[in-house]
């Protein structure tokens, strides 16, 4: 079944074979955070408990079938998500109200923002765009609905200003004292009503609360204690500092050693080991991870080698993970590759069918894999596996995003905690792991390449094909990298027709190289004045990195040419500065060293305004031929870190001043003096 785009109002069967589904909800402007929820509604529209309303504070229903999984950051900007057991569900829940709330601002100020309902193994099975939002600040997207036995999914498109205790409030959870409630003694409104099977579709559906009809169901019971829909603050903990060294030759010992670590078999030990002990000790690094792979936030264990019967063999997989959550047990198999290991189809076939078996959950893989978008798999498995069992992937990259994010921008209170985990990540850093960010960039890259210099590669050659996949890989490693650097999702941009189709996405990558010799990756940063581009030139043999930026739009050339100089004092002077005037044709270029010492040099003889500057700087490409870490892969990532650290981070949007008030006239009765 292919991906159905639902307008307002419309909905759709869910496939029958699907029993597990995630609901992702995704916008544009990840420098705002969004949180997802879920309401389990009984006949009359109201939750039946407060329980059944699932969120960051409560994060999983009582009966397990639902689960607030958290957000994270995508190439696409950012998202956050919603596990659903379909086959879990209580036969008196009838809907589960899908809704998301921010708790600065509001939703007009997110852009777009969609609603992805994806099965287990990640493929979207219908999605709802809207941008219909202005000041709500909490927001219905849909609801998945249980109509004559069928499983059906609706858009709906309905905000309210008063945030997410306003819309849990309507739905009937009792919100505690700490939260806005109303205090007229109303009912509380009912939510709009799921359209049956047969019945016209609305094309407006309600768009104000207040306006509803009233819920009609006979009075709750009062209750003493309600949902809190504050957030705790994450504190920040110091890992152990050795202050009684001689001199900065002295390394203190490690907790996880990488004396003696070899390649193949023992690397992957040691990398499974080291990664379950310190889920086992940090609950929130456990709780990180696990959230990736659809795991219920609970008691975490894992367990390494397990033998498992598969006819007349064994399997065994790396480690078993289980979490616990009252009456739940939340069980995964994961398979584990380190340096330049491959996952193989048929062992995780053989771990799906032993899963299927057990009534696992999931088969986890972990490698340095990175898959070109999200959802995707390193390795293409029989579907028909997945029917029971769901397949996730995670790489490392993004493991030690997790716990870099942890150590660094908070959500560790414990400093012994901290410690361990910082332990974790400087074994990951060392080369000895073998859980490299990135390793390589194929079998094919260099035959690729040369293919490229030589003017003979063909877009539509399997070889392009692959390196172009490759690529996106490693345009989202970047942005992963500078998410945890930063501490803020950063965004690697592709158009929105290639999100979700990685075929026609390779193919677009595949015949830019082909026809241009050129690999381009697109990256937003929060809170940047432009977006950051880089570009692999494999012809010339260089990466150039460069950024756009809106001009001042008032004041001569030279003045908002001044604004931007000021900004770049610390850049290097081998930066490119092209100015874009507004007259057609008219632009001017020279280095920024040229700039400094002439500024006249990009304005004299202009005609118009400056309204834009391009700022960009060449970097050479590795030396070595391979598509090694050592060398292509080092290179556009040294370039990337550099240039926006240098020339990107410094830069701010120009912001105009604020209006000033008229001077009053002589004799204008404003124009008082103060008694």
């Amino acid at each position: 079944m292919t991906s159905s785009i639902l307008s307002k109002g419309q909905n759709m069967p869910l496939p029958e074979d699907v029993e597990r589904i995630d609901v992702v909800i995704g916008w544009t402007e990840s420098e705002f955070e969004v949180d997802a929820s879920a309401l389990l509604l009984g006949e009359n529209r109201k939750v039946h408990s407060d329980n059944d309303f699932v969120f960051y504070n409560q994060p999983e229903s009582a009966d397990g079938s639902v689960r607030f999984l958290g957000a994270g950051a995508t190439e696409e900007g950012a998202q956050t998500r919603i596990s659903i057991d379909l086959t879990a569900l209580p036969e008196e829940v009838h809907a589960v109200a899908l809704a998301g709330s921010i708790g600065a601002g509001s939703f007009g100020r997110l852009g777009k923002i969609a609603l992805h309902v994806v099965d287990g193994a990640g493929k979207t099975l219908a999605e709802y765009v809207t941008a219909d939002a202005t000041t709500e600040s909490a927001f219905l997207f849909g609801e998945v609905y249980r109509r004559a036995g069928v499983w059906k999914v609706r858009a709906v498109g309905q905000g309210w200003d008063s945030g997410l205790a306003g819309l849990a409030t309507d739905f009937g959870v009792h919100i505690d004292d700490e939260a806005e409630e109303a205090t007229d003694g109303s009912e509380p409104i009912a939510a709009p009503e799921p359209v049956a099977s047969g019945e016209a579709e609305p094309t407006t559906p309600v768009a104000d609360p207040a306006a509803a009809q009233r819920d009609t169901a006979k009075p709750r019971t009062a209750r003493s204690r309600g949902v809190r829909t504050s957030r705790t603050v994450a504190k920040r903990a110091k890992p152990l500092e050795f202050t009684l060294a001689e001199n900065d030759t002295w390394q203190p010992a490690r907790l996880f050693s990488v004396i003696g670590v070899g390649a193949g078999e023992e690397q992957e030990r040691r990398a499974t080991s080291a990664l379950i002990a310190t889920m086992q000790a940090v609950r929130p690094f456990a709780r990180a991870l696990c959230a990736r792979i659809g795991a219920p936030a609970g008691t975490f264990e894992g367990f390494v080698e397990v033998p498992y019967e598969r006819g007349e063999a064994k399997v065994i997989p790396d480690a078993v993970l289980r979490v616990s959550r009252g009456s739940r047990l939340w069980t995964g198999l994961l398979e584990v590759k380190t340096g330049n290991g491959k996952l193989k189809r048929e062992q995780l076939e053989n771990y799906l069918d032993v899963a299927r078996k057990k009534k696992y959950d999931v088969v986890v893989s972990l490698s340095n894999d990175i898959p070109a978008g999200p959802g995707e798999l390193p390795v293409e498995v029989d579907r028909r596996k997945l029917a029971k069992v769901a397949l996730r992937h995670l790489s490392w990259a993004e493991v030690t995003h997790e716990a870099r994010m942890l150590l660094s921008h908070g959500g560790i209170e414990d400093d012994l905690q901290a410690w361990m985990l910082s332990e974790f990540l400087r074994y990951l850093l060392h080369p000895r792991s073998g859980a490299t960010d990135f390793v390589d960039m194929g079998r094919h890259w260099v035959a690729v390449r040369d293919a490229v210099i030589a003017g003979t590669a063909r877009a539509g050659d399997q070889k392009s094909q692959q390196v172009a996949d490759t690529w996106v890989s490693l345009s989202r490693h970047l942005a992963l990298r500078l998410t945890a650097d930063l501490g803020v999702a950063v965004k690697h941009v592709l158009p929105r027709r290639y999100r979700t189709d990685p075929v026609a996405r390779n193919a677009a990558v595949a015949e830019r190289l082909a026809a241009e010799g050129c690999l381009e990756a697109v990256l937003r940063i929060p809170d940047t004045a432009g977006d950051l581009f880089v570009v692999a030139e494999l012809r010339s043999n260089r990466i150039r990195c460069r950024t756009t930026l809106d001009a001042p739009n008032e004041g001569t050339a030279g003045r908002r040419l001044t604004w931007l100089l000021k900004q770049l004092q610390d850049a290097p002077g081998d930066v490119q500065v092209e100015a874009v005037f507004s007259d057609p044709g008219n632009e001017a270029c020279e280095h920024l060293a040229t700039v400094r010492d002439n500024p006249k040099s990009l304005t004299e003889g202009r005609s118009g305004d400056i309204v834009s500057f391009t700022l960009e700087q060449t970097f050479p490409m590795g030396n070595r031929r391979a598509g090694t870490a050592a060398s292509f892969i080092s290179s556009v990532t040294a370039a990337t870190d550099a240039f926006y650290g240098s020339v990107v981070q410094p830069l701010r949007g120009w912001v105009p001043a604020a209006p000033k008030q008229p001077d009053p006239a002589p004799g204008d009765p404003t124009d008082t003096p103060p008694l």
